[in-house]
């Protein structure tokens, strides 16, 4: 009896000890940022907002500039690590992006305290490879809710901030549901404070926070448009959807706070705008939750609730890979630059090097990433 309680234990500490190591080294990934033509400087978020200085938050903010002035747009990945197209979009934009007018910021791990940990009970990966020429580069995969280690403990019920609307408990820890943030409050809304710090100092002109979302949400392969920027957002879904695949538009609502398309565009002077991409690894009726599904879209369980008319966007066997998902955010942001720069020929934001939905399609994702060991001098990480 007493040998066999010593070897439970040994079990035991032998799947503790696993585990803790597994954790902590997703916990403290480094992803490497080879820095493109046009990276002017990288600053942090802290920067801007003492609040988060020295926090797991305090992200890098990396600034594009151009050879000549212009707009000022903000580009935010990982707001949802779970959400990997609008992280790796960011990533090719700061690898990749030349830029003759105007500056570009962007951030790559918005919500980093959200990509330390992983969906309790969901069995995500803790991470997932990209392909390249040179072997393959290495991403956390994330949460949708900051990590509880950072934060804690939930409310029963989250009031936000300043509507004082009663929302989902855990979504005090929504980073897509804390803005405009507030200096005094939780990790999720200083953050969030400091990102609107970041768009009134910086006189950005537009914010762009890039999501992906189940197929069986309605809100799916759209551009979800604060009122100040609809007539963009539906000049750059009309030249899209002639030119390359549909895209809609979506009137962000006055009713739900907390949103970026929403509470930017009422608390700063930035046009807001949210995309969505469909990610098949998000629906409820999905299959194996391994990172196959993550970058193949591919699952057979929700091509027959599509078949049986429960999804709100289409999907067959060639699911929705990620080079798609990315394709789709990289030609719509760069839409979005030759639409406003028409219209605002005084502050145009003129951009080159970034790859748009079919080139994305045809190369994969892996080939807009640098080789970090051939880029000295020249890597950041996140």
């Amino acid at each position: 009896m007493v040998l066999r309680k010593i070897v439970i234990a040994a079990l035991g500490a032998l799947l503790a000890v696993f585990a803790g190591s597994s954790f902590y080294q997703s916990r403290h990934l480094k992803e490497p940022v080879v820095a493109g033509p046009s990276l002017a400087r990288v600053a942090k978020l802290g920067d801007y907002f003492p609040g988060v200085k020295g926090s797991v938050n305090d992200c890098n903010v990396y600034v594009l500039e151009g050879r000549e002035p212009g707009g000022s747009v903000l580009v935010m990945g990982g707001t949802h690590p779970e959400e990997p197209g609008g992280q790796l979009t960011t990533w090719i934009l700061a690898e990749n992006a030349s830029l003759a007018k105007g500056r570009l910021f962007l951030l790559l791990s918005t919500n980093r305290s959200a990509s330390t940990v992983t969906r309790l009970g969901g069995a995500y990966p803790p991470d997932f490879t990209i392909p390249t020429a040179w072997g393959g580069q290495k991403f956390r995969m994330g949460d949708r809710w900051s990590n509880p280690l950072d934060q804690w403990p939930d409310p029963e019920v989250y009031i936000h901030y300043p509507t004082r609307q009663q929302l989902a408990y855990v979504d005090i820890r929504n980073l897509n549901r804390a803005f405009p943030g507030r200096p005094d409050g939780t990790l999720t809304e200083r953050t969030c404070y400091a990102i609107c710090e970041l768009i009134r100092r910086e006189k950005i002109d537009i914010a762009i926070d890039l999501h992906e979302a189940e197929l069986q949400y309605p809100v799916i392969s759209t551009i979800v448009a604060h009122p100040k920027g609809q007539d963009l957002a539906a000049m750059v879904s009309m030249m899209i959807s002639s030119n390359e695949f549909p895209i809609g538009v979506e009137a962000s609502p006055q009713a739900l706070r907390g949103l970026s398309h929403r509470e930017i565009g009422d608390h700063t002077g930035a046009i807001s705008l949210l995309f969505e991409a469909p990610e098949p690894f998000l629906d409820a009726t999905r299959g194996r939750t391994n990172r196959e599904l993550l970058l193949t879209g591919k699952d057979e369980f929700i091509v027959r609730a599509g078949r049986r008319g429960l999804l709100f966007e289409k999907i067959d066997e060639k699911g929705w890979p990620i080079a798609v998902r990315v394709g789709r955010h990289t030609s719509t942001l760069l839409q979005i630059a030759e639409a406003w720069g028409e219209d605002h020929p005084d502050r145009p934001l003129v951009i080159s090097g970034v790859p748009r939905y079919k080139d994305v399609i045809a190369n994969g994702v892996g080939h807009y990433l640098h080789d970090p060991a051939k880029a000295k001098g020249r890597v950041v990480y996140e």
